[in-house]
């Protein structure tokens, strides 16, 4: 027991003075002569006894009054364990996006801001951080607004993260007691090596979980193939539990265009493909719904009108088939001879056919490794008589591939490729009784590229891979039938079409994304990025072809976004939350060391609170006083 004035304990030495009254009687008693008679003295000794005790117990109890009453204006306490030194407290609050899972009838922020309302004191200055705000010295009621306002959060900080950071909201004061709170769900995902244990601080956890929360999640989407007609898009969905069927919608805007539903597997994994037609303007958005995370039952994507893709043929020779083959309703073709060719087009293009040279240009050589490098699609078509050396010193390097010898013989092409992503989606079977198309003559080669198409004795006919694409002979009228068989035409088309590099339909929150629009700005021209009323202006480059934009911090709210030059619409772009949050997968808190563990807020405060709280004795005292002036009474009325 402490005491707040333990000065006026000195005046409990002014107890010796009714001590020394009642031992020193100052009083003298004056003799009276009496009738002798034996009966009253008897009377008289008892009476003497009696007014002896009555004394001492009196003086017994004024002591104790008046030892009570200085006690108590000496205020005694018993105080707390940390009731003696400064307080310092720190709260993490996590509003990451898995906190939207329900408990309740609320979420998990909602319940943990609730819970951090009702249980911090109001006079307690404190400092309370998110995974993306700072409120530093802070009272309940100047944040409380804010508290209730809190909107989720793209990040997700990591415990280290966590750690370091309280760290520096913490004063370097020894002797003050340092509290960090960490209030959570604590997803594996937060998990991280702690190199700093805080040995001064005391760390308290609060974790709050849904049980048996049920999640199903659109992880991504993507275009799994694409014709002149239609494509088809692909979308995978997780979930954490065994489900049967899920409905699946896709909006184009607000026009519901397709649904569908998904069934998982044993890996709690499920797609669906939505075939749409190719070339047209969408603003799409994939929609299921679920009783479990929010955030992951939308998943937003562009796919604007495809640009035609620019095919180039170089060579005299006949090129009738290639124009059919690369028709203007997808291709936008064009042949030049060796003479007429302007190298600057060469950048702009998306397919280059060497058609039937006999050699190749050195200056020509460098130019076609510059546009293959930045991935451009190169098609080499040999003619019957070219110069060995002049193809192998570009091929080797390309792809590390040469040519060997000329071969006069006749050879049917009858092996194909059929995993060949250029076949995918062309044979419904594997075929093996059509009629094979031949050669006269063709070149020995030796290469690691995979085989496309192959003669009977296994020398290929058709060697690539990553837009890069070498016959091993001249497939003119006059070396082949090629030109006649129907193998020919999905061959070059779908070299053509992997030409053009389908572009992506959505980006990622958080992550730095760039994007070319192809716009030349003037000086006071810029582009904005807006959806609906919210505008924000991203840092951009321009250049005089394009203006390339870098978006890191923002945007902060998944959607379609409109990129606009001076109010006109000129691209769309769609951002998602990623799906790293969806797992649900929670951290046993076993594995933490920590001061406390706690599933419950406001008992975790009220821990808090009695360890810095003092216990008053005064009113005690005051009470014991009344009590002793009680007795006091009582032995003045009852005690003759």
């Amino acid at each position: 027991m402490l005491f707040k004035h333990p000065e006026l304990l000195w005046a409990l030495l002014l107890l010796l003075i009714p001590i020394f009254i009642h031992l020193f009687q100052l009083r003298r008693f004056k003799k009276t002569p009496f009738t002798n008679v034996k009966i009253l003295k008897k009377v008289v000794a008892e009476s003497r006894k009696s007014n002896s005790l009555k004394k001492w117990l009196l003086l017994i109890t004024r002591l104790l009054l008046l030892t009570a009453l200085i006690i108590a204006f000496a205020q005694p306490f018993i105080p707390g364990k940390s009731a003696l030194k400064n307080n310092e407290t720190v709260i993490y609050l996590d509003n990451s996006l898995s906190m939207q899972a329900k408990m309740g009838t609320a979420t998990l922020l909602e319940n943990m801001v609730q819970g951090i309302l009702k249980s911090v004191p109001e006079e307690n200055v404190f400092t309370l951080f998110t995974n993306d705000k700072i409120y530093r010295e802070v009272r309940i009621g100047d944040i409380k607004n804010d508290l209730l306002a809190l909107p989720y959060s793209k990040n997700q900080l990591k415990l280290k993260e966590i750690n370091l950071k309280a760290k520096t909201m913490f004063s370097g004061t020894e002797g003050t007691r340092k509290d960090l709170v960490l209030i959570s769900d604590f997803q594996k995902s937060i998990n991280s090596p702690i190199t700093d244990s805080l040995p001064d601080i005391n760390r308290h956890l609060v974790k709050l979980a849904p049980e048996n929360l049920v999640n199903i999640s659109i992880d991504t989407v993507f275009i799994n193939s694409i014709s002149s007609d239609n494509l088809d898009l692909k979308s995978i969905l997780t979930t954490n539990t065994e489900l049967d069927n899920t409905p699946v919608s896709l909006y184009n805007g607000e026009k519901l265009i397709a649904k569908t539903s998904v069934t998982f597997n044993k890996n709690k994994k499920g797609e669906v493909i939505f075939t749409i037609p190719a070339n047209e303007l969408i603003n799409g958005e994939i929609v299921i719904s679920d009783s479990g995370l929010i955030y992951d039952n939308h998943l937003y994507f562009n796919l604007a009108k495809q640009d035609k893709i620019k095919v180039l043929s170089i060579g005299d020779a006949d090129n009738d088939y290639l124009r059919r083959i690369f028709g203007e309703e997808v291709f936008q073709y064009s042949n030049l001879s060796l003479k007429s060719l302007n190298y600057s087009l060469l950048e702009s293009q998306n397919l280059i056919i060497l058609n039937e040279l006999n050699s190749i240009p050195v200056a020509l050589q460098n130019a076609l490794q510059a546009f293959k490098n930045t991935g451009g699609s190169l098609v080499i078509i040999p003619s019957g008589q070219i110069d060995l050396e002049n193809y192998n010193s570009f091929l080797m390097g390309l792809s590390n591939t040469m040519l060997l010898s000329s071969v006069t013989e006749e050879r049917k092409i009858s092996q194909i490729a059929f995993a060949h992503p250029l076949y995918k989606n062309v044979f419904e079977k594997e075929v093996t009784n059509f009629q094979y198309p031949s050669v006269k003559s063709f070149y020995t080669t030796k290469s690691a590229t995979p085989k496309i198409l192959s003669y009977q004795s296994g020398d290929p006919f058709l060697v690539g891979e990553d837009g890069f694409y070498l016959f091993t002979a001249s497939i003119s009228k006059e070396n082949s039938n090629i030109l006649n068989s129907p193998l020919i035409v999905p061959t070059l088309y779908n070299m053509g079409m992997a030409s053009l590099k389908i572009p992506k339909i959505y980006e990622m929150i958080g992550g730095k994304t760039t994007v070319d629009i192809p716009v030349d700005l003037t000086k006071d021209r810029i582009l904005k990025v807006s959806q609906k009323d919210f505008e924000f202006i991203p840092f951009q480059q321009s250049y005089t072809n394009k203006t390339t934009l870098t978006f890191d911090d923002y945007p902060e709210v998944s959607g379609i976004y409109d990129i606009t030059d001076e109010g006109k619409v000129v691209k769309h772009i769609s951002f998602n939350f990623p799906r790293a949050e969806s797992q649900l997968q929670y951290m046993d808190l076993d594995e933490l060391k920590a001061s406390s563990k706690n599933d419950n807020v406001a008992a975790l405060f009220q821990n808090i609170e009695k360890d810095n709280s003092v216990n008053e004795l005064w009113k005690w005292f005051v009470i014991l006083a009344l009590a002793f002036i009680f007795i006091e009474v009582l032995i003045q009325k009852f005690l003759k």
